[in-house]
């Protein structure tokens, strides 16, 4: 399939995605894309993050593709359960944060991170020097989840921070993953 078969559902993480930061970028280049907009994007709620989710993906018009940046690949694994498979193709699920790093900035309620196997298939890019993610537990994660581990290298938290504003690497990982679909 090609990237203009699917609605891409662009899911940022605490705080949103600032303009310059590579989701941005890719949700004003893909004519298909959208974000997925929180209602509080610094004081977050679990059920009103997944509940955006889940109504984002039942207002699809095609096949869903999710790409999901730190807090938002939480609110995704969260959400999964409550999304239709037939619908929703893959999800890239870029820089998940730890489950300590989550209790400190997002609360309780986004922990534990769940360890069950996504429904649809999914790829994890996960750096190996990300200050909010040890790499080995992004490896252990992505197993449990069934998706297929991407190591970004010392990437950062492939964020602006870490200097990933257009992250052209990004868009052929995930023109890659497409091909799998």
């Amino acid at each position: 399939m090609r990237i203009s078969d699917f609605d891409i559902l662009i899911i940022p993480g605490l705080g949103g995605s600032a303009p310059d930061h590579w989701q941005s970028r890719w949700e004003a280049k893909l004519s298909t894309a959208r974000r997925v907009e929180q209602q509080n994007w610094h004081s977050p709620r679990l059920e009103d993050w997944t509940a955006r989710i889940i109504t984002e993906v039942k207002a699809a018009k095609r096949p869903v593709l999710l790409v999901a940046h730190s807090l938002g690949v939480t609110a995704v694994v969260h959400a999964a359960p409550h999304l239709p498979p037939e619908v929703v193709r893959g999800a890239f699920l870029v820089a998940p944060p730890a489950d300590s790093v989550l209790i400190e900035a997002a609360g309780p309620g986004f922990t534990p991170l769940p360890r069950a196997p996504l429904p649809f298939p999914s790829v994890l890019i996960a750096s190996r020097n990300d200050p909010y993610a040890p790499y080995d537990e992004s490896e252990e994660i992505s197993y449990a989840w069934g998706s297929r581990l991407l190591d970004a290298g010392e990437a950062g938290h492939i964020n602006l921070d870490s200097g990933h504003g257009p992250w052209p690497e990004g868009l052929m990982s995930l023109a890659g993953f497409l091909k799998l679909l």
